[in-house]
């Protein structure tokens, strides 16, 4: 069986490129198809495969500005040669389920979110964009939301990351979906007893406005409490210009970083709402507990008692009431690192593999059904085509 990886851009190793990866582990002759392609920004698993990229990938400095080629990428999406392939998974959040899937072949789009920015958070980007782009928005979302419409009748099933996003896609797309949650490394972490545990909340993430980062600086000023922030963004500034001294705002960290402050803070603070929210898990794999706002992928990640609390709003006197509740419990680290193994690699993979092979069984007297097994591959320099 031939099978084609789609996804939107290769230039770090983020959440959408994990499960590029465990795709790639899944099918180690796979070959890889994106916009644009930086091999050093991703794991030694992924270089491993052929990565041909579109036209994006010769535009003058598209390794940094890709984004400023997405009126084209609908084009360059559609260009991609992709005769011969007997499976096309296609990983959408940026363009990449467009393509135009040969006759005969299955294409199954793993959606990680419809494109943001052309859909529920159109007039958030909108507002933080500059005059020019602000201007520009109304008639370029309108354009691909047209385009990214009809290119989800190329797909022959949706997989969602969580039902948040299965919910998206059925109001956009009018498609159903299997919920599939995406994978996390969470033998990644260090778990320890309570007796570790030092006295701060910590925050982890993009530091951009919908994810709320300056609600959990405001509440922290407000209490007194430590607050450890971790991570960068177009808010970073502002955080730290903000945040009054028991609040640490430490920017980018290698992971060594994060994984001690992980596994040693009382609570990792969640105030924004994200599709899946991977940074949750994460916590929870280091046997810690999640003080959450009750929307979105949280609320498919986090039991309230057990492995964190909710907050129902999105303010202040909210998330302190919610951090005072988290204080009163005592947590059980080993069983909140127990239950994050729901969302382990090998759960994503097996989980995966069933729903595949299921969707391929009406197709198996025209194809190999026979699943890879992965054996180790020279890198491979990519083609652009």
């Amino acid at each position: 069986m031939k099978v084609a990886i789609v996804h939107y851009w290769l230039v770090g190793m983020r959440g959408g490129e994990k499960v590029i990866e465990a795709l790639c582990r899944m099918y180690p002759d796979a070959d890889v198809f994106t916009h644009v392609y930086v091999p050093d920004a991703v794991s030694d698993e992924i270089r491993r495969h052929k990565v041909t990229t579109s036209f994006i990938g010769r535009l003058p400095r598209a390794a940094k500005f890709y984004q400023r080629y997405l009126p084209l990428m609908p084009l360059a999406l559609e260009q991609l040669d992709l005769r011969g392939y007997d499976l096309i998974i296609s990983s959408e959040s940026g363009p990449a389920k467009g393509i135009v899937p040969p006759p005969g072949a299955m294409h199954i789009c793993y959606c990680h979110s419809p494109m943001r920015y052309i859909w529920n958070m159109f007039h958030e980007y909108r507002e933080r964009s500059g005059p020019i782009t602000r201007l520009a928005m109304p008639a370029l979302a309108h354009y691909i939301r047209n385009w990214d419409s009809v290119s989800a009748n190329r797909v022959d099933h949706f997989v969602a990351n969580s039902e948040t996003v299965a919910a998206r896609l059925h109001r956009y797309y009018r498609r159903a979906s299997t919920v599939i949650h995406p994978p996390v490394d969470v033998d990644a972490f260090e778990v320890l007893p309570n007796g570790f545990v030092e006295d701060y909340c910590l925050m982890v993430g993009e530091l951009v406005g919908y994810k709320r980062p300056e609600l959990a600086v405001e509440a922290f000023n407000r209490t007194g409490r430590h607050l450890v922030v971790i991570g960068g963004g177009e808010m970073l500034a502002e955080l730290r210009r903000i945040a009054k001294p028991n609040v640490t705002v430490l920017g980018p960290q290698p992971f060594s970083v994060l994984r001690y402050h992980y596994s040693r803070c009382r609570a990792l603070v969640f105030p924004g709402e994200e599709d899946f929210g991977i940074v949750p898990v994460e916590a929870m794999a280091s046997g810690r507990p999640v003080i959450a706002f009750r929307r979105g992928g949280a609320t498919e990640t986090v039991i309230d008692g057990m492995s964190g609390v909710f907050f129902d709003e999105q303010s202040v006197d909210a998330l302190i009431a919610a951090e005072e509740r988290a204080r009163a419990i005592t947590w059980q680290p080993r069983e909140i690192a127990a239950y994050a193994r729901n969302f382990s690699t090998a759960v994503f993979e097996k989980q995966m593999r069933l729903h595949i092979n299921q969707l391929l069984k009406p197709l198996a007297g025209t194809i190999s059904m026979a699943m890879p097994v992965a054996q180790p591959r020279p890198a491979l320099v990519h083609s652009v085509v």
